[in-house]
This record gives C-alpha cells, sequence and structure tokens, in this order.
C-alpha cells in the first residue's frame, strides 16, 4: 500500500499506457511545424496534453509531464541497449532460425549485458523501424554471413561426419567463450555509436536554430561540442 506523494504519480504504467506515450512522442518529435523551435518544457507539454487527450484513456486520471519524461527516459534507455543487443542476435543468426530465436537470443544477450530481464519488448516493437533505433543489421546478409561460416564454426571433423576429439571439443569450448565476449563487445560499440548519432543530431539542430539559445541549450550545446572534439 502507498503513503504519501501525489497518488497519480506513484501509480504504476501498463503496456496500453507505454505504447500511448511512444505514439505521443514520435508524432511531437516529428512535427515539421514546431518540431525545430519548441523548447524542451514545451515539448514535453506538447506530449503529456497528446497523451491524455488519447480517447483509450476515457475516465482516467491525467498524467503529468514530469511522469511522462521520466518514462520515456527509461524507455528510451532501455530500447536504446536492447537494439544493441538485437543486432548483436542477427549477427549470429544461424541458417533456420526465425525471428522468435533471434528475439530469445537478444533478450539473453540483453540479460547477460545488464543483469536484469529486458521488460519492454512491447516498447521496442513501437520503435523497431524508427530510425532512431531501427537495426543497423539486416537478417538477410545475417544469413549468408553465417552460412559462409558453418564448417569452421562447428569444427571440421562434424561436417565431415567423423566423431570430434577431446582436444578439438576444449578448442571449441574456448573459441565459443571468446566469442561471446566478442559479441558483448560488438553490442557496446553499437550502443556507442547510435549515442553518438543522437547526440550529433541534437548538436546540428542546436546549431541550425536562427533564434537565440536558452542559457540551458547554450550550455547544452558547448558540452557536446566539446565531446565532438
Amino acid at each position: 500500500m502507498q503513503s504519501g506523494g501525489d497518488p497519480k504519480e506513484r501509480r504504476k504504467w501498463c503496456p496500453k499506457e507505454d505504447k500511448i506515450l511512444i505514439g505521443a512522442w514520435l508524432n511531437t518529435s516529428k512535427d515539421a511545424v514546431v518540431s525545430n523551435d519548441q523548447r524542451a518544457g514545451a515539448f514535453w507539454k506538447r506530449i503529456a496534453d497528446y497523451y491524455n487527450a488519447s480517447p483509450q484513456l476515457a475516465g482516467t486520471i491525467p498524467r503529468e509531464v514530469c511522469s511522462c519524461k521520466k518514462l520515456w527516459g527509461r524507455i528510451n534507455a532501455d530500447v536504446s541497449k536492447f537494439a544493441g543487443c538485437y543486432d548483436a542476435a542477427l549477427r549470429e543468426q544461424r541458417s533456420g532460425q526465425n525471428d522468435d530465436d533471434v528475439m530469445k537470443a537478444a533478450i539473453d544477450i540483453f540479460f547477460k549485458t545488464n543483469d536484469n530481464k529486458f521488460s519492454m519488448d512491447h516498447c521496442w516493437r513501437e520503435l523497431r523501424h524508427d530510425q532512431k533505433w531501427c537495426s543497423t543489421y539486416g537478417p538477410k546478409e545475417c544469413g549468408k554471413e553465417k552460412r559462409k561460416g558453418d564448417v569452421e564454426a562447428d569444427g571440421g571433423d562434424e561436417a565431415e561426419g567423423r566423431p570430434i576429439g577431446v582436444k578439438a571439443a576444449k578448442a571449441a569450448s574456448k573459441k565459443k567463450k571468446s566469442g561471446k565476449e566478442e559479441s558483448l563487445a560488438k553490442i557496446h560499440a553499437i550502443i556507442e555509436i547510435k549515442e553518438k548519432l543522437s547526440k550529433q543530431k541534437i548538436l546540428e539542430r542546436l546549431l541550425g536554430k536562427k533564434e537565440p539559445l536558452t542559457e540551458m541549450e547554450t550550455s547544452l550545446q558547448l558540452k557536446l561540442m566539446a565531446e565532438m572534439l
């Protein structure tokens, strides 16, 4: 039982509300009329208004701006991380594996990398085709790459139908371990690239603004410029 605080802000979000918030963010961020002119405060007020105006939420208590912003921060962070895990799973995809197999592998990679279970798959499915989160590695390319390496990955002895020896088994085990480490390194590299591209877009948007920047925007611009140099 909860006590103290604002009950409107302490209640949990359900998957339906998550999806509505994502829709509000996507529509507001892509609004060609105001996207380049809206301040951060106005931007999030528009998102909260869009969210609360949804017919699917009729009869529910409206969400505050800070609550929408806080949840979006969690969604953005986890989905960005999972996008990197999904790319890594695509790279490891074997011939015969379907989309469900790739999804399970990506969830497993996320758990091993972050020490917690990925619980926002419904959010990822809403955002996966957006430019910011879309996969940088296509499944068709993955299939071709894996087929070329199938014989090497499975071992020459097994490919020819002969039983694998003890030494070969140990070597294969070591190879699998190094493969997992390499996959984790790739995940971190992909996440770093996505974060860098995101910062670059923000900097370009700030540099392209015609009117004077606010103190917060100026500070952010200087910080991003320093990181890019």
